[in-house]
């Protein structure tokens, strides 16, 4: 187990930085094959949506959907910090809704998300989980702002977006629930 208190060689976070960025560029490449060629076992953990994705299969099924959502996915980096054993990215994702986004119908809208991401890094300096973390009501916000909400033809819409959301998340990954507290006595 990595310890909290030691902070990695220089050379050590310059690598790590040059695998997340590497990773950010393929990802708006959508050259999928590079992407996960930056894992030994490809893994990301959606924690607005308690939803995993695991291994190579998955993962292309994650990428494939939040495509279809959004094919102009784009980010700008804000801040980039290193951990003893992850780095840590704070982004706006950007894009244009034009296709469900699970249970979310396309609004055509654009949206800028703040979000954060956590490249977690073992022992051996592989990198082991993505773990994202966004507020799912700003992304909403912005997705249904485009809907005319004074038109009740749209609300049909609005109300499958909402619903959508809530599904989303209905069915919890145990792994990003079931969670054990964090031993701090070393």
């Amino acid at each position: 187990m990595t310890d909290r208190f030691a902070v990695p060689s220089a050379e050590v976070l310059r690598a790590r930085e040059k695998l997340v960025l590497d990773h950010f560029h393929d990802e708006v490449r959508q050259d999928w094959d590079d992407v996960l060629a930056t894992f030994p076992h490809p893994h990301y953990e959606i924690i607005p949506t308690l939803t995993v994705h695991d291994g190579d299969a998955e993962v292309r099924d994650y990428y494939h959907d939040t495509r279809v959502a959004f094919p102009d996915q784009d980010h700008e980096i804000i801040a980039l910090r290193h951990s003893a054993d992850a780095v840590i990215v704070e982004f706006w994702l950007l894009g244009t809704h034009l296709g469900p986004l699970g249970g979310i119908p396309a609004t055509g809208s654009r949206h800028r998300t703040r979000m954060t991401a956590y490249f977690v890094f073992d022992d051996n300096e592989n990198l082991i989980v993505e773990r994202i973390y966004f507020d799912t009501l700003s992304m909403l916000k912005q997705l249904v702002s485009g809907v005319n909400l004074r038109d009740p033809r749209k609300w049909p819409l609005v109300l499958r977006a909402l619903r959508g959301l809530l599904a989303m998340s209905s069915n919890p990954n145990r792994l990003l629930v079931d969670t054990a507290p964090a031993d701090l006595s070393a």
